[in-house]
């Protein structure tokens, strides 16, 4: 089978999309309040050295994804545990992430289409864009992304009207546990996410690749939530919290005279794209983590099985949209704990010592 492979820059377009997906619609803090975007910058700053594990570990073992290195670092034995554990991981993301998508169409736009019909369309596009593979993926990001930035950029500026920037004080007003609470919310949901992506990352050019591409594209994703964050504070002030999507509501009261008005609809199309890149990308580890799994010469025969039980799972996951947004800040943070934090760090140390252990045996040797 052809080797797949994107650039650095699909790669970092990727990647920023993946981040701005469900935190888009959902916001990224629910505790903090008024100084969610200090929450924002402290989850960015706590993910960093986590992303440099990730980036570490894919550049140990180059043109290799994290299945396969499971099995390279563990052997067979405890290497299909942990790609268990990270199939099962990404295959519960990629759920909760369509389901994301269902509750905001449904509520903000279609309420009378049953909701598994619009997680369906969705579901079915991600199945399509998985069988095409990573490199259209990737290019599908780069083409997109610009058009995103501008849509972005045009609603911050349209926005500023509306600015009251007295709605971010007092800043720390209930002290800074909240914010500490609110940055561990936004370190697990989007940032640490990312580790997602070492299952996709198959595919970089170098060995260096990996690093540039977490650093650039979190940085940036990071810069554009953290913005995003604050406009939507700085409009709806005290109300911030108590919407199910504060970023889209935020958008709908922006008005220029007559003539420019629901331009929440255009904001629509960075959620849906964010959503689809974040879904496809869950859908394409889990896959190819089943294939690596049961030794399958190719993970995209078995795309639509796993797409058809990914939907299953979102449209019974949550019983109401209340139930959604509490797991989202409340639960989540707690059950992703492990898979962003404890098993990566036990992959590292282990990466480390294999990689070590080998250079000297080949050094003894010589």
């Amino acid at each position: 089978m052809r080797r797949e492979q994107i650039t650095d820059k699909q790669a970092i377009c990727l990647i920023i999309i993946f981040y701005i997906g469900s935190s888009f619609i959902l916001g990224v803090d629910g505790e903090s309040k008024n100084d969610a975007w200090i929450s924002g910058i402290l989850g960015m700053f706590m993910a960093a050295p986590m992303l440099f594990m990730y980036a570490r570990i894919l550049s140990l073992f180059p043109e290799k994804s994290m299945f396969d290195i499971f099995e390279l670092v563990f052997g067979k034995t405890i290497g299909k545990a942990f790609i268990l554990i990270y199939i099962w991981y990404s295959f519960h993301l990629g759920a909760l992430v369509i389901r994301n998508y269902g509750e905001f169409i449904n509520t903000v736009a279609m309420p009378e289409t049953p909701i598994f019909i619009t997680m369906l369309v969705l579901t079915v596009v991600c199945m399509l864009a998985v069988r095409s593979g990573i490199e259209v993926i990737g290019r599908i990001s780069a083409s997109v992304l610009p058009i995103l930035f501008f849509i972005i950029t045009t609603v911050i500026l349209m926005s500023i009207p509306k600015m009251n920037f007295h709605f971010i004080k007092p800043i720390l007003g209930d002290g800074i546990l909240p914010v500490v609470k609110g940055g561990f919310s936004a370190f697990s949901f989007p940032f640490a996410e990312s580790v997602v992506l070492m299952g996709g990352f198959f595919s970089l050019k170098t060995k260096k690749s990996p690093y540039k591409v977490y650093l650039i594209g979190t940085v940036i994703a990071g810069i554009l939530i953290i913005i995003i964050t604050l406009r939507s504070i700085v409009i709806l002030g005290e109300t911030f919290t108590k919407f199910y999507f504060p970023t889209y509501v935020a958008v709908s009261m922006i008005s220029l005279g007559d003539f420019i008005q629901r331009i929440e609809l255009t904001v629509s199309v960075v959620f849906v794209f964010g959503v689809f890149i974040k879904s496809s990308m869950c859908l394409l580890v889990s896959s190819k983590g089943i294939a690596k799994l049961f030794n399958l010469q190719d993970y995209r025969s078995i795309v639509i099985q796993v797409g058809i039980l990914m939907l299953y799972f979102s449209y019974t996951v949550y019983d109401s949209i209340m139930e959604m947004k509490g797991w989202a800040f409340i639960v989540y943070p707690y059950y992703a704990f492990p898979f962003q934090v404890i098993f990566p760090l036990i992959i590292f140390m282990a990466a480390e010592i294999k990689v070590r252990r080998n250079k000297k045996g080949d050094e003894n040797s010589i």
